[in-house]
Order: structure tokens, then C-alpha cells, then sequence
């Protein structure tokens, strides 16, 4: 019954204590979720009853009074048609003139209102223009680029109001997979309802948006992957709804949301959609071919050929519609499907569907005053006071925002900073904490490594082939810190396009989720080098003690700070895991080669050098080396006839070198006997070339590089994530 809230009858009693602390002015009109719940959760205390939170309200009601209208006229969106360049160019008879750029009209001309408590529904063929009008309404599309105007209550929308207000639903279903249906939406209301509100409420509000989308069943079931099974494709689609209408959006877009389900979920799905536009939002989505029963829910079409309106009107008006075209509709076929297919036939045609645009345009001129829809009764600054005073939990009901627009004061985030961080560090946490086998296979690469060169380095000495031999040492265990963190490309690719649905319409700040994802990420780093380095420190046989091994540690931590930031910048630029692992490995491969040990520093060439210093391998390099052989350190690392060593004169015979000795102290004038100290660790430190930094100065500028690469990664993310087409 239109106007009336009906519970069912375990829901009585609780329902009729929560209707007595509703006022009389309130009950006097119909009550959207947001009335109800507000009220209910009044009622209950932080101690009631969990069995009261689940219990399912079937909010029906349908408001007369239609506080808001969006309006859009005349939106023509043209985009030029890239050139595909040939190096055999087809001749033609006019070869030799210029061709003007082609373009392609993806909307013409289009008009239509939408309005609270109604169902809009965009139809066509693909490549009909309904995923641009979604976007075009949404704006998703460069101002620049589209022409036409979208009002609401007869106001222009600005961008920064219209992320608070609105929900956009794509069409792919973007969620983590190992977090259940109640966490999923419980996180949503973490970023969406202001921190004014008690968490006991946001739990509440979760468990009556989990009944309203049917999702009771499911509610502890993990969403799940192509690797773990989770919910059905139905209750994915509607989970994904739910982390978009969890703050009660004033306008809810939606790209096909039926699109790869049964007859069954799509059903359930459209079905939500009414519940949601019934309790005060305006539902604009597309879809492909319906149902007969979906129809039966949708509150008016627009029919889109090629970006033209071939028809806008309610599905009852569609027989008069195509019966005055000249093509009635059969009493026992489909009115939907008929539609589709006279278009798709039209379009086959030398005149397409210009007959039919012509007369969908007087058929609306002369319906005009019959289907006109009503006027807002409310400016837009007063139907969003009035909607937030009902109880629509929009992000702006804190009201104490500085970035505000003209209309009305919203703040363009629900949450502060801090909690923003809090809530990301916590969801990426608890995905991760189910998926251990991606920390372990590190892990694993990590202590694998480690022990296969503990044992080929195993105790290594003091002579001139030590001493090469932990230049190597050293070379490969920086460079593997930096390809073990290659793995983690993928993290953020998989993440990319939530990151994009959650961040265009204001879930959080793109600020908090690099210094969240930073800041997570350090435990894993800090017990990866600790991993690595408890594994070949004393089994290599490294100089420095307790005080050497924490410097060592340090480093590796460096390594792996500064090697996780530079994948994850990569991350956030690419677009492909495969395109980003060989950009990965490529660059790495760079970085090692200048590093400072295949060549030394004083060898690059003038025109590499620079290279030399971009490298991020040589700083942790260099700085092990120098922890290693300390230049106050007494060590000596060549003496007497070891000089010979890794020369001709290596395989004569001892008493040979002896003489050697002799002859070449009498020559130079000073007294080199076997135990003569030649080569000392300051010496081998000159023979690499390391003598500008000093060691604490290279484990700085490699935490520098980590939080450098991580500030790209912000403005990767700032300038190279944005939702809208140009």
C-alpha cells in the first residue's frame, strides 16, 4: 500500500515502539530508510538485543511531494576519431588532399527529468550512447566536451556537490574478495557516514541495508574470486549497490546493473532499486534488454539509437507510441523486445532511425502537456536541508565542512584524515590477513635466497679473493631486496579500479590512501629484512658485530622501503601486471648496472653519470660496503707476497716471491716483508670508486627515495585515476 510502512510480524512489536518517537509531523508523511532507521536507532541502547538489528523493514513508501527533479536539455557529446597510421597508405583518386578529422556524435541532443521515488532506465543496443548518458549525467564527461546543461531542482550541479550527493554503480563488480558481505558494508559506512554518528548506528544501519538488499543469507559469506568460491553473481551485484547507497544518496547511477545475471537476480536487483527509489533517491541506470516483470518496475524509458532519442516516455504509453509510428505492437509479444529489435532493424536501414527521432520529437511536443513532469516545489539548498532533517544520512549531515559550494554547505569528505587511514589500514589488513600464501611466497623467496648465498659465501676471509667475493655478496643481496619487491605490482593493480569507484565520489582522500598503504606496509618490509639479514649476516661471516649487524638490518630495510615505493609508483602508472613486471625487472636491471659495481664511478662515462646517481641500488651498495670495511677498522685485507694473488705472478713459488719482496723494497726504498699490510679497507673502498658518502648518508638518501617514490605515486594517483572521459 502507497505511503505506508509495512513490517512484518516479528517486527511489530519493535517496529511500533521505534513509531513512537517519530513526531507527528513526520508521521503524517511517508518515511524514507533514513526516518526509520534514525528512529530505531534512537530507540535502541549500545546493550540491546543483537536479534533487534536483524530484522527486515520493507520500506515501500512513495513520496508525492517530489522534492527533486534532475533535469538535463540538449546534452550533444562528439568525440574525434583517432587516425590509424600506415606505412602503405591505400591510394585513392584524391590522395593528394588533406582529410579533415573525423569525429563521431555519441550524444545528440538529448533531454529528460528524473525525479525522487522514480526509476529511470536508459535502453538500446551497445554502442548506443546509454553508458555515455550515464556518465554525462554523472559527471564523467570534461565540461569542455559536453554541451547541454544538467540542473537539479533547477540549479546546475557543481561537481564537488554532486560527489556527495550521488552514487555511481559500475558495471563491473569491484569489491575484495576475501572480506564478507556485513565487513564489506560495514567499511563502506566507515568512509560514508560521518564520524558523528556512534559506531552501534553505522552497525545498525549496515544490518537493516542488509535486509533491504535481500543479503541476510550471505551476510557472513567472503565475496570471493576466481580462486575461492564466495557469494553467487546476484548477491555480488547487490553488495556492490550496497557500498554505494550506504550514506542514502540523493542520485544513484547505475551502468547495467542486470548485466551477466539469471532472470531471477537481475529481478531482485532492479527490485532493490525501486525499495531505494521509494525511500527518496533518484535511480538513473541503464540496461540492456529486460524482462518483462523488470519493466514492470521501471518508472519511465528512454530509447537511444546511435545517441538519439528514439523514444522517452512510461513503458504504458509505448503501444500508442509505436501504434501512431505505424508499427503497432503484437497483443502477445514483448513490448520491450519489439522496440529493440523495429531499432535495431531501422538502423540497418539507408535512413536509420531518422524517421523514428523525427517522430519521437512531435509525438513529445504534442504529449507535452500531458506527460510533463511536476516542477520541484523546493529550491536545491532547501530539498537537501529538508532531506538530511528526514534523516538521509548524505555525507553532509555533520554540516561543519570548509570546502563548500554555493547552494548549500556540505563537506566534501565524512571523516577526517586520521580515520580515513584508520578504516583503509584496517580493510587492506583483514583482505590480507585471509590471503597469508601472498606474504609467505616473500617470505619464502626471501629465506631461499638468503640461505643459497649463506652458503656459497659461508665464512668468507680476508684475502684479496674475500674481498671480491663480499663485493659480489653485497652487490646481489641489495639488488635481490629490490627484485623480491617486484612482486608486490600486482597489489594495487588489483585494487586500482576500487581505489577509482571509492575515490570519485569522495569515500576518502587520495592522501590517506598512500599514507595508509605506507604505513601498513612497513611490519611486512621490517620482518622481511630481518629475515634476510638474520639468515646471512654472521653466516657470510660480515664485519661490524652488534653494531654492524643493526646498521646491516637498517640498510635492508632501506632497500625494501625504497624498492616496495618504486614498485608501487610503477603501480599506479601502468596499467598491466605483465607491462609492469618488465618495466620492473628492465629498470632494476638498470639501476644495477650503474650502481657502482660491474663499473666503477670513476670509469662511467660523462654522458651515464647521471644514471649513476638516479640509481637506487648504489646508496644501500654503498653503504654496506663502507659498514663493512670501516676505513678506522685495523683489518688488512692484502699483506706482503698476497699482493701477487689474482696475477701471473701468483703461480710462482713462494720463495720466488720472497725475493720479489726484497727487490722491490730495495728499489723503492722501504721495508715490505709477508707481513707488510699493502692493501687496507679504506684502500679497497677507493678501488670501488666509494669515497663522497659516508655510510649514514647513503641509508638516508635511500629512505629519501622511498618516500620520494611515494609522493609520485600520490601524484600518479592525483592526476593519472580520474573517472572522467575527455
Amino acid at each position: 500500500m502507497s505511503g505506508v510502512i509495512q513490517p512484518n510480524r516479528d517486527t511489530l512489536p519493535f517496529f511500533n515502539q521505534s513509531m513512537e518517537l517519530v513526531p507527528p509531523a513526520i508521521r503524517t508523511r511517508s518515511l524514507t530508510l533514513g526516518d526509520l532507521l534514525k528512529r530505531v536507532e534512537d530507540a535502541q541502547n549500545d546493550t540491546a538485543s543483537p536479534q533487534l538489528h536483524h530484522q527486515v523493514l520493507d520500506i515501500s513508501s512513495s513520496s508525492t511531494t517530489h522534492p527533486f527533479v534532475l533535469s538535463f536539455s540538449n546534452l550533444t557529446y562528439t568525440v574525434n576519431l583517432r587516425r590509424h597510421f600506415s606505412f602503405f597508405p591505400t591510394p585513392t583518386p584524391h590522395h593528394h588532399q588533406a582529410k579533415p578529422s573525423a569525429s563521431k556524435t555519441l550524444l545528440n541532443d538529448i533531454s529528460g527529468q528524473a525525479r525522487d521515488g522514480h526509476i529511470m532506465a536508459f535502453l538500446g543496443a551497445s554502442g548506443s550512447g546509454k553508458s555515455t548518458l550515464i556518465d554525462a549525467l554523472a559527471d564523467r564527461i570534461s565540461k569542455e566536451s559536453l554541451k547541454g546543461t544538467v540542473t537539479l531542482n533547477g540549479d546546475v550541479l557543481e561537481s564537488s556537490l554532486l560527489k556527495v550527493i550521488s552514487a555511481y554503480v559500475m558495471q563491473d563488480d569491484l569489491l575484495f574478495p576475501m572480506l564478507t558481505v556485513e565487513e564489506t558494508l560495514m567499511f563502506a559506512a566507515q568512509f560514508r557516514l560521518p564520524r558523528s554518528l556512534s559506531k552501534s548506528k553505522k552497525k545498525a544501519r549496515v544490518q537493516a541495508l542488509i535486509d533491504q538488499l535481500g543479503l541476510r543469507s550471505a551476510a557472513s559469506t567472503v565475496i570471493g574470486h576466481e580462486g575461492h568460491r564466495g557469494v553467487s553473481g546476484g548477491e555480488r551485484r547487490r553488495v556492490s549497490i550496497g557500498t554505494d547507497i550506504i550514506h542514502d544518496p540523493i542520485v544513484l547511477f547505475l551502468d547495467e546493473p542486470t548485466s551477466g545475471l539469471d532472470s531471477t537476480s537481475a529481478f531482485m536487483v532492479v527490485k532493490v532499486l525501486q525499495r531505494i527509489a521509494q525511500s527518496g533517491s533518484i535511480v538513473i541506470m541503464s540496461i540492456h534488454q529486460p524482462s518483462y516483470r523488470i519493466v514492470s518496475l521501471l518508472d519511465h524509458l528512454i530509447f537511444l539509437s546511435h545517441g538519439n532519442t528514439v523514444y522517452s516516455g512510461s513503458p504504458a504509453t509505448l503501444p500508442v507510441f509505436f501504434s501512431e509510428f505505424g508499427h503497432p505492437i503484437p497483443e502477445n509479444e514483448n513490448r520491450i523486445e519489439f522496440a529493440l529489435d523495429l531499432i535495431r532493424e531501422l538502423e540497418q536501414e539507408p535512413g536509420g532511425t531518422k524517421s523514428l527521432v523525427d517522430f519521437n520529437k512531435s509525438w513529445q511536443l504534442k504529449n507535452k502537456s500531458l506527460d510533463q513532469d511536476p516542477k520541484p516545489k523546493l529550491s536545491l539548498k532547501d530539498a537537501i536541508s529538508a532531506s538530511i532533517s528526514r534523516g538521509k544520512l548524505v555525507s553532509g549531515t555533520n554540516g561543519n565542512g570548509k570546502n563548500s559550494t554555493a547552494l548549500v554547505s556540505v563537506p566534501a569528505f565524512a571523516n577526517p584524515f586520521w580515520m580515513e587511514m584508520a578504516v583503509i589500514g584496517k580493510r587492506s589488513l583483514t583482505n590480507s590477513r585471509r590471503m597469508p600464501e601472498l606474504f609467505g611466497i616473500r617470505l619464502g623467496a626471501v629465506l631461499v635466497t638468503g640461505a643459497i648465498l649463506a652458503t656459497i659465501f659461508w665464512h668468507l676471509d680476508d684475502s684479496p679473493k674475500g674481498v671480491e667475493e663480499r663485493v659480489g655478496f653485497f652487490a646481489f643481496a641489495m639488488s635481490t631486496t629490490f627484485y623480491t619487491c617486484a612482486e608486490a605490482m600486482p597489489v594495487f593493480l588489483q585494487e586500482r579500479y576500487i581505489f577509482m569507484r571509492e575515490t570519485a565520489h569522495n569515500a576518502y582522500r587520495r592522501s590517506s590512501y598512500v599514507l595508509a598503504h605506507a604505513i601498513i606496509s612497513l611490519p611486512s618490509l621490517v620482518l622481511l629484512s630481518l629475515a634476510f639479514a638474520a639468515t646471512t649476516f654472521w653466516a657470510v661471516g660480515l664485519a661490524g658485530g652488534s653494531s654492524g649487524f643493526v646498521f646491516y638490518l637498517l640498510v635492508m630495510v632501506g632497500s625494501f622501503w625504497a624498492g616496495s615505493s618504486f614498485v608501487t609508483f610503477l603501480s599506479g602508472v601502468v596499467s598491466h601486471v605483465m607491462l609492469g613486471f618488465t618495466v620492473v625487472v628492465a629498470i632494476l636491471a638498470y639501476f644495477l648496472l650503474f650502481s657502482g659495481f660491474f663499473i666503477s664511478r670513476d670509469r662511467i662515462p660523462p654522458y651515464w653519470i647521471w644514471f649513476h646517481y638516479l640509481s637506487l641500488v648504489k646508496y644501500p651498495y654503498e653503504g654496506v660496503l663502507q659498514n663493512e670495511f670501516d676505513v678506522k677498522s685495523p683489518r688488512c685485507f692484502v699483506r706482503g707476497i698476497q699482493m701477487f694473488d689474482n696475477t701471473p705472478l701468483g703461480m710462482v713459488p713462494e720463495t720466488l716471491k720472497v725475493e720479489l719482496l726484497k727487490t722491490m723494497s730495495t728499489t723503492l726504498g722501504l721495508n715490505i716483508t709477508t707481513s707488510t699490510c699493502v692493501i687496507t679497507a679504506a684502500d679497497v673502498l677507493k678501488q670501488q670508486g666509494i669515497t663522497q658518502l659516508s655510510k649514514w648518508t647513503c641509508f638516508w638518501i635511500t629512505i629519501a627515495w622511498g618516500f620520494f617514490f611515494r609522493f609520485l605515486f600520490y601524484l600518479a594517483l592525483l592526476f593519472g585515476s580520474r573517472n572522467k572521459r575527455t
